[in-house]
């Protein structure tokens, strides 16, 4: 460094955070407006490889920027409810990049002890390596993977070897060459698997269904412990063998291939006609399986959403058969899929004319939403209503607004659906929320929602209306919400 750079730096160390982050701003800017035309092209390269060292470096600041707003709860005070949350959506992350980017500041990131002093980070040679620019995230997360697959049993102090192994090497190599490393470090400190106990199976468990792509089909992941494995063998043996439970039989034979009452000339036909590749059939048979269980009763008692197949959709998408219907479970179908689940099932199946939110009032003298008014909820709502929340509505809670310890009544125009989080959130408290039904303008009868306290715009979640304008302005409702609880003189909105 130069003695004009070291005055420089030294000039900066009056300057506070906020002052440090526009200065950086502005130099970002500068850069941006740089050009690198009359450069030579070996110093061109070199700043390629400049730029990416300062960006892995800035990264690193931000990892202990994420840990001082959850030290501190400060995801709250810019209203959400938790830190995943604030990364997904307030930083727009999404949700895959913002549980990296916490697992990232976790694993490297200087935290504070309950006496105040500061702790060391949980992974000292791969957070050194990072302060110092030289690897990315994508390298700190095939460290935790590989760090996470060992088992209980390995000491510790294997364990920081290990960490200190994989980040000497994440220095050298790319992501998926380290990714090779951790499986070497894997297969030497457990050669043979009899390190991993039940402990380590029944952590690593879980079963995952990704979002729906443009088609609206979903891949599946999962990681089955051996004896969920074993019985799920079983039954796709029988219910996914040849000639069973195929929709593309002109006379399909459904259930299990050693039902006795199946007649075995009749299977032998039926599997001389069966095209389909093994994978297939496996998707066939969970098809069966999960009409049997939604047609024998199979989650108890339907008081609750959660227990039944609820629909919803639009009179015009309905009647013109193109379009999508939307589940209480937040999965899109196509209309026709609609169609013929309706005539082997029976779904409950809501249908709204499409040019009103409103909906009908079902009203009890109740704390608890009836199973009448959860359907007319789920017909408005199709998922929580907080802002930005993407829950879908067969994990919500009918809310009240006002607030049912504030006199709040279970009328179906003072409710709306919220996950248990928003649910949580509402209160008189700074970094609580409080919450609206919209009396008049575009969104009449949609839930609403806004900082306790605060006077910006009541927020309504675009989420589970990707239909309607993201950015139509809200006017403001007339005046019952949470805090209030005297609505008298308001009529409830009625369906269209």
């Amino acid at each position: 460094m130069s003695n004009q750079t070291g005055s420089e730096v030294e000039n900066l160390s009056g300057l506070s955070v906020t002052e440090l982050y526009s200065l950086a701003e502005a130099v970002i800017d500068q850069l941006a407006d740089s050009s690198t035309l009359t450069l030579p092209s070996k110093q061109v390269a070199g700043l390629a490889d400049t730029h990416e060292r300062v960006a892995r470096k800035l990264t690193g600041v931000g990892y202990q920027r994420v840990l001082d707003v959850e030290e501190r709860s400060a995801y709250t005070v810019a209203g959400y409810t938790t830190l995943s949350m604030f990364l997904a959506t307030g930083l727009r992350l999404g949700r895959g990049a913002a549980t990296r980017r916490l697992t990232a500041a976790r694993a490297i990131g200087e935290r504070r002890g309950i006496t105040g002093e500061t702790l060391p980070p949980n992974r000292p040679a791969t957070a050194e390596a990072v302060e110092q620019g030289a690897i990315s995230e994508d390298h700190i997360t095939i460290i935790e993977t590989v760090l996470d697959k060992l088992p209980s049993a390995v000491p510790p102090d294997k364990v920081t070897a290990a960490e200190t192994q994989l980040a000497a090497n994440a220095r050298l190599l790319s992501p998926t060459d380290l990714a090779k490393i951790g499986d070497r470090i894997l297969a030497h400190l457990d050669p043979d698997g009899t390190l991993t106990d039940n402990r380590d199976r029944q952590r690593q468990r879980g079963l995952t269904l990704s979002p729906q792509d443009r088609q609206l089909m979903s891949s599946m992941k999962a990681h089955l412990t051996p004896a969920v494995r074993a019985q799920f063998d079983t039954i796709l043996n029988a219910w996914a063998a040849p000639g069973m439970n195929n929709p593309d039989d002109e006379t399909p034979l459904y259930g299990a291939v050693y039902d006795p009452d199946l007649d075995r000339h009749v299977l032998a036909d039926a599997q001389t006609r069966d095209t389909r590749s093994q994978a297939q059939r496996n998707h066939d048979a969970l098809a069966a399986i999960c009409r049997f269980v939604l047609g024998h009763g199979g989650l108890g008692e339907p008081h609750r959403l959660p227990a039944e197949l609820v629909i919803t959709t639009s009179l015009s998408e309905l009647a013109s058969q193109t379009g999508f219907a939307t589940t209480a479970t937040g999965t899109n179908l196509p209309i026709g899929d609609l169609i013929e689940l309706a005539a082997d099932a029976h779904p409950w199946l809501e249908v709204f004319k499409n040019h009103t939110h409103e909906i009908l009032h079902l009203g009890r003298a109740n704390r608890y939403a009836s199973k009448a008014q959860r359907l007319a909820l789920f017909g408005r709502d199709r998922g929580c209503t907080g802002p930005n929340c993407d829950v879908p509505f067969s994990r919500t809670q009918a809310h009240h607004a006002p607030d049912w310890a504030l006199g709040g009544t279970t009328d179906i125009d003072h409710l709306g659906a919220a996950c248990g989080r928003h649910n949580r959130a509402v209160g008189p408290q700074p970094g609580h929320w409080e919450t609206t039904i919209l009396t008049h303008g575009p969104h009449t009868g949609r839930m609403a929602w806004r900082p306790t306290g605060s006077h910006d715009t009541w927020q309504i979640n675009p989420i589970h209306h990707p239909h309607l304008p993201p950015g139509s302005k809200l006017e403001e409702p007339q005046p019952y919400s949470s805090r209030r609880p005297s609505f008298e003189g308001q009529s409830p909105p009625m369906a269209g």
